[in-house]
């Protein structure tokens, strides 16, 4: 999205993103007119699109107004269920969608959470409507299905996900996860060529400017592991598939950007710390991130859940695009 403007709060006032905008906006505009630009779809706070006219705004938030819609939300109907039993429901999420609610918003109403749903709020949904079909009844919204959270997946990323529906099956499948007896493989698109490699950092919270990442202190932080291959290379860019061996916050993000070849249409992470962001000029439209393959026991039958998809179609006529472009 080019950016017309763009403002840091300085601040911590707790400004809803509407009052922020005239204050920093040139020749503070009109309510209508910032109104306009939230409801257009012009806004992004941290590269992440606001709709939501309540939403408070904190010290260092960046905003920015561009000149061309960013795209709508995704929705129910772009969430796609693959498998549903009483243990646990496996899922593909779509890019630019957030898995779960955060503690704080909670507690608004259906309207405004509906304004950009989350993948724990319309999985439920989507499988009640599946029920009430079978049943040829009305979906009933209070006996929804509860989900349990097993791991995330980045918002702007896209791919499988693992919800467990009891406590036990949760707490069996994270001790696979914990354990590395669990498959997570992922796509990338990254400038440049990439040897197989696998590599090992410690992560920390803040790695010196504010965002998560590694440290050359052995002795602090939490072990990250992520093996590396090159599935192709299309013109000036490699294709890699992901493996992770831990499943750290923005794990394989931080990894790419650190070896120097940022995923192509990631924003947060341009390179390592104290390094020149490096450019990104695949104008791409979302991150090239996709969680292609699941693979873990079943908590009670012990039966293997093998899951794999392949880039959505949007990615694929991109990668399509780039491939032609190449020749």
């Amino acid at each position: 999205m080019p950016i017309v403007h763009e403002f840091t709060i300085a601040d911590d006032a707790k400004d809803t993103i509407l009052a922020a905008m005239r204050h920093y906006l040139p020749d503070e505009p009109s309510w209508s007119a910032v109104r306009k630009l939230l409801q257009g779809r012009f806004v992004a706070i941290g590269g992440v699109l606001c709709i939501d006219e309540g939403r408070r705004l904190g010290q260092g938030e960046v905003v920015t107004v561009g000149d061309r819609q960013i795209p709508a939300p995704p929705t129910d109907k772009d969430v796609a269920v693959r498998y549903v039993d009483k243990e646990l429901i496996i899922v593909e999420k779509p890019s630019g969608m957030v898995t779960l609610r955060r503690a704080s918003d909670l507690c608004w109403s259906w309207t405004r959470k509906n304004q950009q749903p989350t993948l724990d709020e319309c999985v439920p949904r989507l499988i009640g409507e599946h029920a009430a079909k079978k049943h040829n009844a009305e979906r009933r919204d209070k006996s929804l299905p509860k989900l349990l959270s097993v791991h995330r997946i980045d918002r702007d990323s896209s791919g499988l996900l693992v919800f467990a529906r009891t406590e036990e099956a949760q707490k069996k499948i994270i001790e696979q996860f914990a354990q590395h007896d669990a498959v997570r493989k992922y796509f990338a698109l990254v400038p440049g060529t990439v040897a197989e490699q696998t590599v090992k950092s410690q992560f920390i919270r803040d790695r010196g400017d504010g965002l998560r990442g590694s440290t050359k202190d052995t002795t602090i932080g939490q072990e990250a592991i992520t093996h590396f291959r090159t599935l192709r290379t299309i013109g000036d860019y490699s294709e890699l598939e992901c493996r992770l061996e831990t499943g750290r916050t923005n794990q394989i993000r931080i990894h790419l950007a650190e070896l120097g070849h940022p995923i192509s249409g990631d924003i947060k992470y341009r390179s390592a710390c104290g390094q020149p962001p490096i450019a990104d000029n695949s104008k791409v439209h979302r991150m090239c991130l996709h969680a292609a393959e699941l693979k873990f026991v079943h908590p009670t039958t012990k039966k293997l859940m093998d899951f794999a998809t392949p880039w959505p179609v949007d990615m694929q006529r991109y990668l399509n695009r780039l491939q032609s472009d190449a020749k």
